[in-house]
């Protein structure tokens, strides 16, 4: 049976192509509705993928940041642990939706948003974020693996990215299974980091008005807490991509909601506050530089658990910017995809390499403040707008819908923050107001909650009322 997907839709399934829990297969369905009979896996194993994601040496940078703001240490654990719990309870929401719906994350934003709508969002915070995030986890894996190797950057870069592109041109199955490996390797690796950077370290942060970044205690905690909100934030377009797959069952959506959930808030909340604790220990601002400075004759591990952390992240990263590519109506299969993310990440890297963590704050503000009000949108139109309905998938795949109220309340969101970003490269009127710290994120949830509270009932906002002539999946037909 032929699959009738992108740009029509009629309502039949994905062909089953036999792929199933074979990890040495291509995986053969990109922005496809999986079928039933292709669903397969356990709950548990959102888990792995998300621990994995989350052992990252730039979450303990962001703890660094306590001491520039001039936090005690209570007020950085409080931070870092609310923020990464928000975050985790969010993505463990999205996941589940992948359960249920067993369609990629940014195509359900295809339901609120429409077909055009969905493009300006996926084509600024997905491509152009995900490709962002995987040239950063390259410059740190290559950097790391030529501090280890003596290997020019371009090289351990090179190296890291080739292994990325076939990670990711094999798939679902093949990530799921080495981020579990990654997970028993990398729990070791940092556990050593963070015992030796804390022994040789450890200090006890005081608050601070006289540090660089004060802003006030409560201005530095609310702006803390938005940066590991926003870590997770940055994740959310992908979340339901490495759940899609699992069987449409209540209890396994439940558990796999708790397991994505669980898996990010541990490594958040345990990197976030073994950063804060050895925040004033560091005197380098180059993060390869600070982790040798940190773990002295242990920089070797330290180094191996970065370069294998850039793995465990750009997996993500490269198999969810492929996916965005596709659903920008791109005439290209997902395995095509996957080499144009790792070429554009490969030149990034080489381009950004020096001083790339300066902006790393800057990068992770500017993609969540539009990210935020996106999710708040296909949260709204799964529970409150009838999405979870799943004889409604069909309009997902239908380019008719060309643009629907969703990308009003997403605009507006976006818009409504703008006055309160808080970024070097642009600081909005209003962003010392409020205790002085960063409100963006909050206010562009509030907004396009509301704008879309105040819509969703209404008409459709521009469909052309027909279809265009089914084609098959470029995907399913590369796999016959």
């Amino acid at each position: 049976m032929s699959h009738l997907s992108d740009p029509a839709y009629t309502g039949g399934e994905a062909a089953d192509c036999g792929y199933r829990d074979t990890v040495a297969k291509v995986e053969p369905y990109g922005i496809d509705h999986i079928p039933d009979v292709e669903r397969h896996g356990r709950p548990v194993s959102q888990f792995y993928v998300w621990f994995a994601a989350g052992l990252n040496f730039p979450i303990m940078v962001l703890g660094f940041s306590a001491a520039w703001f001039g936090l005690s240490l209570w007020q950085a654990v409080t931070a870092v642990v609310a923020g990464a719990g928000v975050g985790s309870v969010l993505m463990g929401v999205l996941s589940r939706m992948g359960v249920r719906l067993g369609v990629a994350q940014q195509m359900q934003a295809r339901g609120p948003l429409g077909f055009v709508g969905n493009m300006i969002p996926v084509a600024y915070i997905n491509v152009f974020a995900g490709i962002g995030w995987a040239a950063l986890t390259v410059i740190l894996g290559g950097k790391a693996l030529g501090e280890i190797t003596g290997l020019p950057f371009a090289v351990s870069a090179a190296g890291l990215v080739a292994v990325q592109l076939m990670v990711a041109i094999f798939g679902y199955n093949m990530i799921h299974l080495l981020q579990k490996v990654l997970s028993y390797v990398l729990v070791v690796l940092f556990s050593i980091m963070t015992v030796v950077a804390v022994v040789r370290g450890s200090s006890t942060l005081h608050a601070a008005p006289q540090a660089d970044g004060y802003i006030g205690s409560f201005g530095g905690w609310v702006t803390l807490f938005g940066w590991f909100l926003a870590f997770l934030v940055a994740w959310t377009p992908f979340a339901s991509d490495y759940s899609r797959y699992l069987p449409d069952d209540h209890s396994v959506s439940v558990r796999a909601g708790w397991y994505t959930a669980l898996g990010n808030f541990l490594t958040l909340a345990w990197l976030g506050i073994a950063g804060a604790v050895v925040a004033g220990a560091a005197t380098e601002t180059d993060p390869i530089a600070a982790v040798k400075e940190l773990t002295g004759p242990w920089a070797v591990p330290a180094l191996l658990a970065i370069l294998l952390s850039s793995l465990s992240q750009n997996f993500l990263n490269v198999y969810g910017g492929a996916i965005s590519l596709q659903t920008l109506g791109l005439p290209i299969s997902r395995v095509q995809a996957v080499v144009c993310i790792c070429l554009a990440a490969f030149g990034v890297s080489l381009w950004a390499e020096s001083g790339v963590y300066d902006n790393f704050t800057v990068f992770l503000n500017l993609t969540a403040y539009f990210i935020a009000p996106y999710v708040t949108v296909i949260l709204l139109d799964y529970t409150v707008g009838g999405r979870k309905d799943k004889a409604r998938i069909q309009e997902l795949f239908d380019r008719s819908r060309i643009l629907e109220w969703g990308f009003v309340a997403w605009a507006a969101g976006v818009l409504a923050s703008v006055p309160f970003w808080q970024s070097s490269l642009y600081t909005g009127p209003l962003a010392d107001d409020f205790g002085g710290g960063d409100w963006s994120m909050l206010v562009g949830f509030v907004v396009a909650a509301v704008v879309y509270f105040a819509t969703y009932r209404l008409r459709p906002l521009w469909w052309t009322g027909r279809q265009a002539a089914p084609e098959p999946s470029l995907d399913v037909v590369e796999a016959k």
